[in-house]
C-alpha cells in the first residue's frame, strides 16, 4: 500500500510538478509548487482548506511528482497536465489563452522578428513559449536592435519602397531594407545570428552585454551603463524560457534520459506530440551489472520500440551509441518513412533531456520500492482476474476497446492494452470507423476488431500488432461482447473476452464472461483493474474525438450551404447517415427533419442539382 506519510519524508526541495491519484489511479488535482516536499505536505497539515480541497484530500490514494528546473517549467508544465487530464478539482480554463512566442519571418527574403501567440505551418521559426509578454517584448528589442532586425510589417523584395525610412533607421535600431540600403546576403547573416541566440546562445549575449555595461560604467556613462543592466535583467528573465514545448509543432518526438544504480537503472521518457508534452512514463530495468549507460540506452531502445506501436518522427537520447545507425534504420522500415535518432548538444532538447535525468534520478533513489509495489499489486489483480474467469495461464496482454461518437455521428474506436496490470501507453491505437454510417456499436465494435485481428494475422504487419492479446474487455453488456465472440471465432482463434458493464452511475460494475454477469467488491484488487481498464478506455476514445474536433476533420460539404449551420448539419447526418444520401433526398424529405425548414431544406436540395448540373 501507499503510505503517504512515508511517502512524504522521501520528497524533494526543488520546484516541480505533483498529481494526486485516488484509489482507481486516476488523476483528481494537477498543481505546481516551488518547494514540493513543503507545498504537498501542506494538503495533510493544515485543516484550513476550501470544501473543495478538502473533499480531494479525502480522496487521495497517492501521488507523483515531477521535478523541474524552475517555476515557470512547472507553470508551464501543470497547464498541460491539466489540459490533458482535466482532473475533476482543478479550475478548467476555458478560454485557453496562449503563451507568446516569438517569430522571424525567415520565409520572406528580409525576415522580420516580432511576437505571436499562435504557432502556424507557414515556413517561420518560432521560439518560446515564454512565461512574460513583457519580457518578450524586452527581448525582441534587444535582439532586433542588436541585430538590426527590421519590426515593421511591409512586404519587401529588394526594391526601393519608401520614400524615406522610418525612425527606427534614424536611431540606428534598423538597417532599412525598405530603401534598399542592405545587400540581401548581409541581412541573412544577421538573421542567422539572432535564430542561432535563441536557439540556445542566450548566454553568450548576457556575457557581451555585461561587458559593455562595465565599460560605460567604467567611462561614468551611467545612464548607458542603466540600459545595459535592464536589457541584461530582461534576458535572465527570459532566458527561463520552459522547455515543456518545442518549437517545431509538426514533428513528433520522444525525449528520453536515463539514471543508472548499482543493480537497476530508470529509463524516463517525455512523448511529445504537436508541440506539447502529453504523457511520460518511466521504466525500470534490471540486471545491469557492468554494462554501461551506452549499452543500457541501447537495451532500452531495443525492447520499447519493437514492442511499441508508434514512432515518433525524432528520437532524443543523452548519448551516442553503437548501433545507433541500425536503429534508425529499423525504426524507419516500421514507421515507414525516415525515423532520426539525436544526441542534442545544447538548445531546448538537451536542457530537457537533463531534467528528465533529474527525475529518473529521483525515482531510482526514492521511488523505486514503490514501483515496485505498485508493479506487484496489478500482478496480484492480472491473477486474481486468471483465477476468476478459470484461465489456463495469467491474461499478461489485455486489449480493451471502447466505441464513441460526436453527437450520434462521427464514430470513433479506441483500444488500451495493458501489460502484466499496467498500462502500455506506446500499444494504444485509435480506429476511425470507415464502413458503418451513423451510431452502430455493434457494426462498428465488428469493424474495429476486425481490422485489429487482420494486423495481427498479417504476417508482414511491422506496427506492433503482430502480438495478440490474452484477453479481450468490451465497453458494453451482452450484445457488444457477442459481436466480439463471433469476429474472434470467425478468424478461427480462442482468445476469451468479456464485457465491462457500468451501473446506474456509469461506474464500472463487473464483467459478463460466458453470458454469465460477475459483480467485484469495490476494495478487490481485481475492481480497480477492471476500473482503470474501462476508464481509460473511455478517456482514450473522448480524447480523439477533441482531436478531431481541434483539428477541424469534422467537416463536410454542407458546411457549404446557405442557412445549414452545425445543428441542422448533425441532424442531417444523424437522420441520413452519410453526405451521399443527403444528395438524394427531396426537399420534403429534407424538410421534415428536426431544426429543418422548407428554405434549408430547399438550400440543400438545390446545392446538390446545382453542382451535378454544373459538373
Amino acid at each position: 500500500m501507499f503510505d503517504i506519510q512515508e511517502e512524504l519524508k522521501k520528497m524533494p526541495d526543488n520546484p516541480g510538478v505533483y498529481q494526486m491519484k485516488n484509489e482507481f489511479g486516476e488523476i483528481i488535482y494537477v498543481g505546481k509548487a516551488k518547494n514540493l516536499k513543503k507545498r504537498v505536505k501542506q494538503y495533510f497539515q493544515s485543516k484550513n482548506h476550501i470544501p473543495k480541497i478538502q473533499a480531494m484530500i479525502k480522496n487521495i490514494a497517492e501521488f507523483e511528482y515531477i521535478i523541474t528546473d524552475n517555476e515557470v517549467e512547472a507553470l508551464i508544465l501543470e497547464a498541460n497536465f491539466i489540459k490533458k487530464y482535466r482532473p475533476k478539482y482543478n479550475t478548467i480554463l476555458r478560454d485557453d489563452k496562449q503563451y507568446p512566442y516569438i517569430k522571424i519571418s525567415v520565409q520572406e527574403k528580409y525576415p522580420r522578428i516580432y511576437k505571436v501567440r499562435e504557432v502556424k505551418k507557414d515556413g517561420a521559426k518560432y521560439f518560446g513559449p515564454y512565461p512574460s509578454a513583457y519580457a518578450v517584448n524586452e527581448f525582441i528589442d534587444i535582439i532586433g536592435n542588436l541585430y538590426k532586425l527590421r519590426k515593421c510589417s511591409l512586404k519587401l523584395d529588394g526594391t526601393k519602397k519608401n520614400q524615406r525610412p522610418c525612425l527606427n533607421y534614424h536611431i540606428n535600431r534598423c538597417t532599412a531594407p525598405c530603401m534598399g540600403n542592405i545587400d540581401y546576403k548581409a541581412y541573412r547573416e544577421e538573421v542567422n545570428k539572432a535564430i542561432s541566440f535563441l536557439s540556445g546562445g542566450e548566454e553568450e549575449l548576457i556575457k557581451t552585454l555585461t561587458e559593455k555595461m562595465k565599460l560605460a560604467s567604467e567611462k561614468l556613462d551611467f545612464e548607458e551603463a542603466a540600459k545595459y543592466r535592464d536589457q541584461i535583467s530582461s534576458l535572465k528573465i527570459i532566458s527561463e524560457k520552459q522547455k515543456i514545448v518545442s518549437a517545431n509543432t509538426a514533428i513528433d518526438q520522444d525525449v528520453i534520459g536515463s539514471a543508472i544504480g548499482i543493480e537497476e537503472a530508470c529509463i524516463q521518457i517525455f512523448f511529445i506530440r504537436n508541440g506539447k508534452i502529453i504523457g511520460n512514463e518511466h521504466y525500470l530495468l534490471t540486471n545491469i551489472e557492468n554494462e554501461t549507460r551506452e549499452e543500457i540506452i541501447s537495451s532500452f531502445l531495443s525492447q520499447f520500440y519493437t514492442g511499441t506501436v508508434y514512432v515518433p518522427k525524432e528520437i532524443y537520447i543523452e548519448t551516442d551509441i553503437e548501433d545507433r545507425e541500425l536503429f534508425e534504420k529499423l525504426l524507419s522500415e516500421k514507421r515507414g518513412n525516415k525515423v532520426s535518432v539525436k544526441v542534442p548538444a545544447k538548445g531546448d532538447k538537451s536542457m530537457l533531456i537533463k531534467m528528465i535525468k533529474k527525475n529518473a534520478l529521483e525515482i531510482l533513489e526514492k521511488g523505486s520500492q514503490r514501483i515496485k509495489r505498485n508493479l506487484d499489486e496489478s500482478l496480484e489483480a492480472v491473477n486474481e482476474l486468471k483465477d476468476l474467469l478459470n484461465l489456463d495461464e495469467a491474461p499478461m496482454r489485455i486489449e480493451a476497446y471502447d466505441i464513441s461518437n460526436i453527437q450520434g455521428v462521427e464514430s470513433v474506436g479506441s483500444m488500451v492494452v495493458f501489460e502484466r496490470g499496467v498500462p502500455s501507453k506506446s500499444n494504444y491505437r485509435r480506429f476511425r470507423i470507415k464502413t458503418v454510417n451513423g451510431p452502430n456499436d455493434y457494426k462498428s465494435m465488428e469493424e474495429v476488431l476486425e481490422r485489429r485481428i487482420n494486423r495481427g494475422l498479417d504476417q508482414g504487419d511491422l506496427k506492433g500488432f503482430n502480438k495478440m492479446p490474452d484477453l479481450i474487455l468490451i465497453d458494453g453488456g451482452k450484445g457488444q461482447t457477442n459481436i466480439a465472440e463471433e469476429v474472434i471465432y470467425n478468424f478461427g482463434l480462442n482468445i476469451p473476452i468479456c464485457g465491462m458493464i457500468k451501473d446506474d452511475k456509469h461506474t464500472t460494475r463487473g464483467l459478463i464472461y460466458q453470458n454469465k454477469e460477475i459483480e467485484f467488491k469495490k476494495t478487490d484488487k481485481v475492481y480497480r483493474l477492471i476500473y482503470r481498464i474501462q476508464e481509460e478506455a473511455h478517456r482514450f476514445a473522448i480524447e480523439y474525438h477533441r482531436n478531431l474536433r481541434d483539428k477541424t476533420l469534422f467537416k463536410s460539404e454542407l458546411d457549404n450551404i446557405e442557412n445549414i449551420g452545425e445543428k441542422r448539419k448533425i441532424n442531417l447526418l444523424k437522420k441520413f447517415g452519410s453526405v451521399e444520401n443527403i444528395k438524394n433526398k427531396s426537399v420534403e424529405e429534407l424538410a421534415d427533419i428536426d431544426g429543418m425548414n422548407i428554405k434549408a431544406a430547399e438550400s440543400v436540395y438545390n446545392y446538390f442539382r446545382n453542382k451535378t448540373v454544373n459538373k
